[in-house]
């Protein structure tokens, strides 16, 4: 039989190579969003080890100078130049989201694991819990939580984990639902294994794909709220930099120095573009329902 007919014969073995055709070939908004992604990352760890000017550094006779040669994206009210706050803000900005995105997972994960596997009054019990918390819109739950712990880095890790937790729970518990009845999981506790050993090394992995796509929407929600946080006055204090604390602090002088605003603003916006364009694609990816 020629390779053509066992391919057309066979449907299990064309799906490696639509697989690996998938790779090969990325979409667009997959090259866009990674591109810019990358971008972003790079230039927030450039800013661990360099940057034009000393990011804190007062200088009274610079103030408020454009966009120009020496200072590519102005200075602000202090004289600071705006770029180095930038790849400053960049660092603290993607660092904060990436490690409340990973509280929220981990937990999140753990959780919705033993609701949906254990069942019973564990699943009725965390469950309620769950709704409880899905009830308050995340932002809000996390005003409330900065409010009692106060403004700091780590502090907004938490608020931002715990509200985003919930999320990730019900997601979780969707998948192990479905997948505890399967055959691959009753032959596992026929040979004997533990219900721990089954839930870490048949269910979890097969939950890794909506997990993966709920993890990057997640990723511009926490990039979102921390930049509302930090607008508001609740986020990191100063004089470190975020995004959304050079946007506020740009406010008073919007129509003097109309730059201090516009490009926080626009980071903001490309760093969001980025995590919706390559999510799409990493759904497109994962979900067998939107493979052609």
């Amino acid at each position: 039989m020629s390779a053509k007919r066992t391919l057309q014969a066979e449907p299990a073995l064309r799906a490696p190579l639509r697989a690996r055709r998938a790779w090969r070939y990325p979409p667009l908004n997959a090259l866009i969003g990674g591109g810019l992604l990358l971008i972003l990352i790079g230039m927030a760890l450039l800013g661990l080890v360099w940057t034009p000017y000393e990011p804190l550094r007062l200088d009274l006779l610079a103030r408020f100078q454009a966009p120009s040669a020496a200072h590519w994206l102005g200075t602000d009210e202090f004289g600071r130049d705006a770029l180095s706050r930038m790849m400053m803000g960049a660092r603290t900005s993607l660092w904060i989201s990436l490690l409340s995105v990973s509280f929220a997972v981990v937990a999140g994960t753990l959780i919705g694991m033993l609701a949906g596997y254990l069942r019973g009054w564990t699943d009725r019990v965390l469950m309620m819990l769950n709704d409880a918390l899905l009830a308050f819109p995340g932002i809000l739950m996390a005003l409330g939580i900065m409010a009692i712990i106060g403004a700091s880095q780590y502090g907004i890790v938490l608020a931002l984990g715990i509200a985003y937790t919930p999320s990730v729970v019900r997601v979780v518990r969707g998948s192990v639902l479905s997948l505890r009845e399967l055959e691959f999981v009753e032959a596992s506790r026929v040979i004997g294994n533990s219900e721990f050993y089954t839930m870490l090394r048949h269910i979890a992995p097969n939950c890794l794909a909506p997990l993966c796509v709920l993890a990057t929407s997640m990723f511009g929600w926490a990039l979102l709220s921390e930049s509302a946080l930090s607008f508001l006055g609740l986020g990191v204090p100063p004089p470190a930099a975020t995004w959304g604390s050079m946007l506020a602090a740009s406010r008073p002088y919007i129509a003097s120095a109309a730059w201090l605003g516009i490009f926080p603003g626009i980071f903001i916006s490309l760093a969001l573009l980025a995590i919706n364009l390559f999510g799409d694609a990493l759904r497109d990816r994962l979900d067998p329902r939107m493979r052609k």
